[in-house]
Formats: C-alpha cells, structure tokens, sequence
C-alpha cells in the first residue's frame, strides 16, 4: 500500500532566518534608494556652480604655473645662449695658448741671456726679447681671462641646471592644475547631463534674464540703450564710458561682449577672467599681471564700493581667484565660467574683496 507521508516543514529556526533576511534585504534596498534620490534642479545648480568656482581657482592656478613656465623657458634659453657664446670664446682663448706655447717650443725654451751671448745682432735680439716679453704677458692675461671665463662658465652652467629643474616642477605643476580643471569640468558636465532637456534650458534662460537685468542696470547709469530689451554684445553696447586708462581698457572689454570663457584663454576669440582685464589693459597701453592674484596687487586698493569707477579692476574671493572690470551701477563686465560668455554681472552675486585702480 502507498505510502502518504506529509512534506517535511521547515524548522522553526529556518523560517525566522528567512524572514529576517528577506526584510534585511528589502530595508537595505529602501535605505540605499532613500540615501541616493536623484538631486533636485536648485541642488544640480549649485553642485555645478560650485565646482564651477573649483575648476576657477585651479584655472588661476594653472594661469600663473603657466606664466611662470613661460619666464623660465625665456631665462633658459638666454643662459644657454650665453653659455655657448661663453664656450666659443673659451676656446678662441685657449688655442691663443697653445700658440704662444708652440712658439716657444719652437724656441727650444732658450734663456733670454743665453740667446744673447750667442746672437751675432746684439740689436736684433733685443727687438725679439722685447716681443718675447710682450708674448708673455699676454700669455699671463690669456691665462687670466681663461680662468675668469671658466668661473663664469661653471657658474651659468649651475644657474641654468636649477632653472631647468625649476621649469620641469612648474611644467609637472601645470599639467596637475590643467587635469584638475578638466576634471572639475567632466564633474559639472555629468551633473548637467542628470537634467532634463526642459530644466537645462529653464537654467539657461534663468541666467539669460539675469545678465540683461544687469546690462540694463548699467545702462541706467551711463545712459546707454539696448535694442528691444535684449542684451548687446560687441562694441554696440554703450555702458559705462569711463575715462583715462580705466575707460580704455573698460571700453576694450565692451567689445568682447558675447565671446565665450575658456580656462587659460586670452583671446582674441575666447577668455577667462584674468585673461579678459589683462588684454583689456594691454589694449589700452598698460601691461598688468597674468593672474587675478597678481592683478589684486597692481594698483591702489579701493575698499568701498562706492568709490569704485568704470574700469576698474574688482576682485573676488577671499583667494582672489576671480575679477572683472567695474561697469558702474553695482555691475561688472566680466568672463564668468566655463559655459558662460563675456558679460555684465551684479557685483553683489560673488563675495567683494576690493577694487584696483591701475
């Protein structure tokens, strides 16, 4: 007869292990959806606006690592220069030497007084003696100025080595602050890339309303215009007038309105900050430093923003890594970032240190 046996049931213990892992799994899977949400609009925003100013400050960086790279390639090449000018007239010096020497190997090294008990010419021998000594105190000069040029030599040979050593750090400097920006940037593109279609473009046109909502601002106090109330790029833009050197450069600025941000440009087709009021400067007659760090020491210092005038430099940050030139109306006229172009800003969007007048 058939055998009718029940299914076995799992023990008490099994099922309560079951149970717990089972809703350790589904707690865990709500935590980790709970602890990764996907980050709102304004929290993208300002994530992108802060590496944005990140990817700013290592552009400062590699702006000055750059500078500094470019001088001592100069330095370098002028040392090396001099040193094989050095070595060429070294050896002009030395083979003199070996003339004088082979002369008087020739002479058989006779003494003076020697050759004259056994010259036939008394007066001609005193001629050659006479020529004898002259040659020797070129040789003793010669020898002087072999052992001056071997000394300068050494020593612009050591000057050039540590430069050479100095350019290769600052050239390791350079490429680390450039993957720097360029890792910033992937950052902030990624985060971007999370929006829609729809909230990229909201941000865009957020930013566009304030840049004409500040060009508009300054315009008010110059007495300028814009065309059906949209925001003038190029020479067009009638803002801040300005005068003396400030108003130069204020006005060269002016006609790079609407040009793109690019780390470490300076122009004529694309700038950064520092790139901007630097060529504005030289476009004017001046030449000011690289970096905005510099540029924050080129002039006098002005700490009231109402004493400020239209050209003026204006420094951002308490590391100064940003600045733009004065637009008047509590405005600048500056290159912001990366995905920005050349244009007018509330002074009062980033933290104010001070003004420079140049």
């Amino acid at each position: 007869m058939a055998s009718h046996r029940r299914p076995k049931q799992p023990s008490r213990a099994r099922v309560t292990v079951l149970t717990v892992t089972a809703a350790a799994a589904v707690a865990f899977t709500s935590q980790a959806a709970q602890a990764d949400p996907k980050p709102t609009k304004t929290e993208v925003k300002a994530k992108v606006d802060k590496l944005y100013e990140e990817a700013e400050q290592a552009t400062e960086k590699f702006n000055g690592a750059k500078e500094k790279q470019e001088k001592l390639e100069r330095e370098v090449d002028n040392l090396q220069d001099k040193v094989a000018r050095g070595q060429d007239q070294l050896n002009e010096q030395r083979d003199a030497l070996g003339a004088v020497a082979a002369a008087q190997y020739r002479s058989g090294g006779i003494d003076p007084t020697v050759q004259l008990f056994l010259s036939s010419d008394p007066d001609d021998f005193l001629q050659q003696a006479g020529a004898l000594d002259q040659i020797s105190d070129r040789q003793a000069d010669t020898l002087k100025k072999v052992q001056e040029k071997q000394r300068v030599l050494a020593q612009q040979r050591k000057e050039a080595a540590e430069k050479l050593a100095d350019l290769a750090d600052t050239r390791e400097q350079l490429g680390k602050k450039k993957a720097e920006v360029q890792s910033k940037l992937s950052e902030a593109r990624k985060l971007l890339n999370s929006l829609t279609a729809a909230e990229r473009a909201k941000m865009a046109a957020d930013q566009e309303r304030a840049s004409r909502a500040s060009e508009r601002a300054a315009l008010q106090t110059t007495g300028g215009s814009t065309a059906g109330g949209s925001t003038s790029t190029g020479s067009s833009a009638n803002v801040g007038k300005g005068s003396g050197l400030a108003g130069a450069a204020f006005a060269a600025a002016q006609s790079k309105i609407g040009l793109p941000y690019q780390y470490g440009a300076t122009g004529p087709s694309a700038y950064d900050c520092s790139g901007l009021t630097s060529w504005a400067y030289a476009q004017a007659g001046a030449t000011i430093p690289r970096t905005s760090e510099a540029q924050a020491n080129a002039g006098q210092r002005i700490y009231s923003q109402s004493q400020l005038q239209v050209g003026d430099l204006v420094i951002f940050y308490g590391d100064q890594h940003h600045v733009g030139l004065y637009a008047g109306n509590g405005q600048v006229l500056h290159a912001p970032r990366t995905g920005t172009v050349v244009r007018y800003e509330a002074i009062g969007n980033m933290p104010f240190q001070f003004g420079v007048r140049i």
